[in-house]
């Protein structure tokens, strides 16, 4: 079966749904574009979440080997750019064109396997990957509400996820677990985000945000923050509980969830040829699922 450990599953397909539903509704129907402030926010709560837990000994942290630290940086700097970028393209495109493109990054990781590393790849997975790819370049040139900044930072989001997941293939450390990585991306933001915050002009111009003192924006805010941070943990347990290929199938089935019952509360304008996109990459990705279970 593709769909074992159904109640960890649901959950997080449920977290997944709420948290990317909430992120929507605070950048795209709230308004509240400044992601340095916005990601910065999710971060500190996230990081906070995960300090709390780690000294109440709900979780295990081990940061002793300062070099691993210092040696995963270059991964935090990614963090930042997928969480900045993704925060800039998801603030002006829909959620199913953003999927469509951030699925695209599996492009960059299989192509390091395949003509860095010179590993083996399947005839299927490399059909798939094209699926993925051939969707993303031509959803730009269908798209009715076409905005180029959006593309823009969404291609900025793709580089970055796939750097991130080919870094973390090279860098395979002993003592650094998973949650510690995100424990070190969570400070790694923080500190990042709060130093830009001014040169990019954020904490000033959000001084003029007209939600500012409402009680729905705060307690959006905060509903992102929660959502986040359990979201992230119920993706790490989910990947330690599962195989690679289970995990897959829950992150393509979320996905799927997502995708389907965004445009019932989020604007879309979509067409033919767009919705034909849409369903090329979602092809691509369930032939990625079943390689993933194949190992094929």
């Amino acid at each position: 079966m593709y769909l074992k450990r159904p109640a960890g599953g649901l959950a997080f397909c449920l977290f997944y749904l709420a948290s990317c539903f909430t992120n929507k509704y605070v950048l795209s129907v709230l308004k509240f574009t400044y992601p340095t402030l916005f990601q910065g926010w999710q971060t500190l709560v996230g990081g906070l979440l995960l300090h709390v837990s780690w000294k109440l000994g709900w979780v295990e942290i081990n940061l002793c080997s300062r070099s691993e630290i210092l040696s995963w940086l270059p991964a935090s700097v990614l963090f930042v750019g997928i969480i900045y970028a993704g925060s800039r393209a998801l603030s002006r495109l829909p959620i199913p064109v953003f999927l469509t493109v951030h699925n695209a990054a599996e492009v960059i990781t299989c192509g390091f396997q395949k003509f860095v590393q010179k590993e083996q790849t399947s005839h299927l997975k490399v059909c798939s990957v094209l699926f993925l790819l051939v969707a993303a370049v031509c959803l730009p040139l269908c798209d009715t509400q076409f905005d180029p900044n959006g593309y823009l930072w969404a291609l900025i989001h793709l580089i970055c996820v796939g750097a991130y997941k080919v870094f973390h293939k090279l860098w395979k450390p002993s003592s650094l677990s998973d949650l510690d990585q995100q424990y070190i991306n969570y400070v790694f933001s923080v500190v990042l985000l709060a130093s830009a915050s001014h040169p990019a002009g954020d904490l000033f111009s959000a001084l003029d945000f007209p939600f500012l003192y409402f009680c729905t924006f705060h307690s959006s805010c905060c509903a992102s923050g929660l959502l986040g941070f359990f979201l992230m943990l119920h993706t790490l347990k989910l990947k330690s509980s599962t195989t690679s290929g289970q995990y897959a199938a829950w992150s393509f089935l979320a996905k799927v969830i997502t995708a389907s019952l965004s445009p019932f509360f989020f604007v879309m304008t979509a067409n033919v040829l767009t919705i034909s996109c849409l369903v090329i990459s979602g092809v691509g990705e369930a032939l990625l699922v079943y390689t993933e279970r194949t190992g094929t």
